[in-house]
């Protein structure tokens, strides 16, 4: 599948071993059980969540999840020369892909989703967020830090 053009100049930025002619690595993490997508981390997204991990004391219930989830559900791989992945079968299911992908950013992370499942999903989530705010709100006053709205 194309990664789309935006998407591949972070993963370039991202990965410090990336130099022009080089394809960019990322990891496609894909092993929590409630997130119908796949997510994708540039190499330093991925070493800072690692960094995170390995700060929390050893053997506790926390780290041990998460260590499960980032480090053994996950998988680096690269962008080819024609800005295209190849996903297993596996990871495919796991997000439900068979056909087209619908690639979601999420700022330090990028999804990617079976298109259908991705709209109704957010669809729900954003229907649920806005349902107790008022008809008049303005959303962008969301972007202010000390305004504590939802």
């Amino acid at each position: 599948m194309s990664i789309p053009a935006p998407f591949r100049r972070v993963l370039q930025a991202g990965d410090p071993d990336w130099t022009e002619g080089l394809n960019p690595n990322f990891v496609i993490v894909y092993g929590d059980p409630k997130k119908p997508y796949l997510e994708c981390f540039t190499v330093e997204e991925m070493e800072a969540v690692e960094d995170r991990i390995a700060a929390m004391p050893r053997g506790s219930k926390k780290r041990k999840l998460l260590e499960y989830i980032y480090s053994t559900q996950s998988v680096t791989t690269s962008v080819d020369e024609t800005g295209r992945i190849v996903l297993s079968a596996a990871l495919r299911k796991k997000a439900g892909i068979s056909g087209e992908a619908y690639f979601a950013s999420n700022l330090d992370t990028f999804q990617v989703w079976n298109p259908e499942t991705f709209e109704e999903e957010n669809r729900a989530n954003a229907e649920a967020l806005l349902e107790d705010l008022p008809e008049d709100f303005d959303l962008a006053q969301l972007l202010d830090e000390e305004d504590e709205v939802l």
